[in-house]
């Protein structure tokens, strides 16, 4: 296991470098990232390169017994090349450009600004082909931070219609697939579609989510570019990319095929107030939701069923939140060991030292601009010499969670109630596993999931009769099966279908639903199960039972004494399908009842904000609140690192498993 950092050496004098490099080094920084922001650094002029300076930094960190991970640097175009080719500028809805001035201002589709990419990623990558100290690369830097996947110009308007065609083939089929009477927007042919801009009312929903399909793709796309380039230049290097949190409109799934690593930003206590719709607790603003960052480490170890990176770890305060706390005393250390847990590799923190220039002023370092240590320093420190003794392999996971990112776009595009969140929803049932102790890959319903034993399927909104049949083999061969409100409910193409929802599920579920509802909070909400009396929230479905059992039922309100939850045996499995979004109570109860039905062993519930993790036969229990919590170890465990009282923000390691602790908050 290894630390790294995110260092600029074109920011501090050149008499520093040296200095800086070896500090890393005596803190057991193992990797180096450098250069994503740095194009006018290296071609200060059109046609003038100067990879010198980058060379003596790649040096020096060779120097020291550490490698080099080196970026594309696309993410900032300068302006010199802005003034030659305004085309590459990005366009809002309404026609407006996003000037130059920041960063991420390029388009996905420009052909200048591909040909630019494709001049600049060949010049870097042929100069340090076969340097033995480059380890590898990340492409460009957070696709599509700042909203900038989608993008309304000219090149976008030309680049869809071409993507319509080879999806469709024929601009009859387009309107046969989106539905286009509705409204008058029937179309003659490709030439008349375009983005959708703004306009006076919503767009066609169809529409909409092909446009945001067709974004996506662009942006891989324009990955692959630099993938392949890099690749042909030296195919020993690993291709990476830093994905970032919660993050709605980039595709992570479909980079799989053109990288060999998945890395992501993390950033708990930035996330925790603008990535939710909740108010961040007093814990929270210190040490983050670890549910929330947990999530998405499972996300991108799922992305492709392997260890990932965390390629920018928050170093302490940061600029770009609503508030920026100080995190609580260890938290940056309890961060890395949280990612360690859930499958990473490497830890590289950002960044070396606070920026004394530029918009990430307000950003900490592990070192303040002075070079003095920091805050974020010491736990960085402590974290290397802790995780550098453990040889792991990744996660292996009883239960997946399926997530596909245009069940995310569909429901967005049509929420139905002002609080529906698709990743808020998700996440109830991810709290739900974790809660329990129980690791989940979170992964494509395309991927293989013959090797789990229980499976969940948030809002799985988009429904063919191809999926229909993966998962009911999945569950004819005994794997069991959890479903939630809002699934089979619309087609590929985002139309309801002919039938009632779930769709081509029903023969899965048993049932069907009748009715459903959006709830604010002043109606009923409320359900019986299982002998208990459960609160839910926002949304709600009737179920009309055919084979299926009523596990579930509504109090009260015009629903009062209706199925809201069922179960239904199916070959050597079971389906349960949960027709409300469960408040935490009612999920845990959903959940455990799935994982005894599969025979997947958890332990105790944890209080909030305490989280037990295994991999490879270790177990974390991570504290992510101000309090210290005791905890009851399994009597044949080992201690690794820590003891049996966990401290305020702190972590323990013990060999042994996870599902045989108990943590006590007192």
């Amino acid at each position: 296991m290894t630390v790294g950092v995110c260092y600029f050496p074109e920011h501090w004098p050149h008499e520093r470098w040296e200095r800086d490099i070896e500090q890393m080094a005596e803190a057991g920084i193992e990797y180096v990232r450098m250069a994503e922001f740095s194009w006018s650094r290296i071609e200060p002029e059109s046609g003038e390169i100067d990879l010198s300076w980058l060379d003596e930094a790649v040096s020096l960190i060779s120097d020291h017994g550490m490698e080099a991970v080196l970026c594309t640097p696309t993410a900032t175009p300068p302006k010199w090349l802005i003034d030659q080719h305004p085309s590459i500028l990005q366009e809002e809805p309404d026609g407006t450009p996003r000037h130059y001035g920041s960063r991420r201002h390029y388009c996905f589709n420009s052909p200048a600004y591909r040909e630019e990419t494709r001049r600049i990623v060949s010049t870097m990558a042929d100069h340090f082909a076969d340097n033995p100290h480059v380890a590898g690369w990340q492409t460009d830097n957070e696709y599509g931070c700042h909203e900038t996947i989608r993008c309304w110009c000219d090149d976008c308007a030309t680049a869809f219609r071409e993507w319509l065609r080879e999806r469709y083939g024929d601009i009859e089929s387009l309107n046969e697939a989106w539905g286009t009477t509705f409204w008058s927007q029937h179309l003659r042919s490709f030439d008349e579609v375009d983005p959708p801009r703004h306009t006076a009312a919503e767009h066609h929903p169809s529409r909409l989510l092909d446009y945001y399909r067709f974004s996506a793709d662009s942006a891989v796309d324009y990955n692959a570019i630099h993938a392949d380039l890099l690749r042909e230049a030296d195919d020993d290097w690993f291709i990476a990319h830093n994905f970032m949190g919660d993050f709605d409109s980039c595709d992570a799934f479909r980079f799989a095929d053109d990288l060999d690593l998945f890395t992501w930003d993390s950033y708990p206590t930035g996330f925790a107030q603008d990535r939710r719709p909740a108010a961040a607790s007093p814990n929270e603003l210190r040490a983050g939701d670890p549910d929330q960052v947990g999530m998405n480490h499972d996300l991108y170890r799922g992305a492709k069923q392997q260890p990932f990176w965390v390629m920018e770890q928050q170093p302490g305060d940061v600029n770009w939140p609503p508030y920026a706390p100080q995190p609580g005393e260890g938290a940056m250390r309890l961060w890395a060991h949280h990612a360690v847990a859930h499958g990473a590799d490497a830890v590289l923190y950002f960044r070396w030292r606070r920026c004394r220039e530029g918009q990430e002023q307000y950003h900490a370092g592990l070192r303040k601009q002075d070079g003095s240590p920091d805050r974020g320093y010491h736990d960085a420190d402590q974290a290397a010499t802790e995780l550098a003794e453990l040889d792991l392999d990744t996660v292996d996971a009883d239960v997946a969670l399926l997530h596909e990112y245009d069940n995310l776009w569909a429901t967005n595009i049509q929420p139905h109630a002002p609080d529906w969140e698709y990743w808020t929803h998700m996440r109830q049932y991810y709290a739900a596993l974790r809660a329990r102790s129980v690791q989940a890959d979170v992964v494509h319903p395309d991927r293989d999931l013959s090797g789990y034993d229980a499976i969940v399927t948030p809002a799985l909104h988009l429904v063919d009769d191809a999926l229909a049949a993966t998962l009911e083999g999945a569950v004819e061969d005994g794997t069991e099966l959890l479903l939630t409100v809002r699934s089979g409910t619309k087609d590929r193409a985002n139309k309801l279908p002919g039938v009632p929802a779930p769709g081509p599920l029903t023969d899965l579920v048993g049932a069907t639903v009748d009715q459903h509802e959006s709830v604010p909070e002043r109606l009923d909400r409320q359900v019986t199960y299982d002998g208990e009396s459960y609160e839910f929230r926002t949304f709600a479905e009737w179920l009309d039972t055919d084979d299926a059992t009523t596990v579930g039922s509504y109090v009260g309100g015009v629903g009062d004494g209706r199925a809201a939850i069922t179960e239904h045996e199916f070959g050597a499995g079971h389906v349960a399908y949960c027709g409300v979004w469960p408040e935490a109570d009612l999920a845990d109860a959903v959940v455990t009842d799935l994982l005894d039905r599969a025979d997947v062993g958890y332990s105790e519930r944890l209080p909030t904000g305490v989280r037990a993790a295994q991999r490879d036969g270790y177990t974390w229990v991570m504290n992510f609140t101000s309090d210290p919590v005791s905890v009851a170890l399994p009597e044949d465990a080992r201690l690794v690192v820590g003891d049996d009282t966990v401290d305020a923000f702190g972590a323990t390691v013990y060999e042994g498993e996870a599902a045989d602790l108990s943590v006590d908050e007192g």
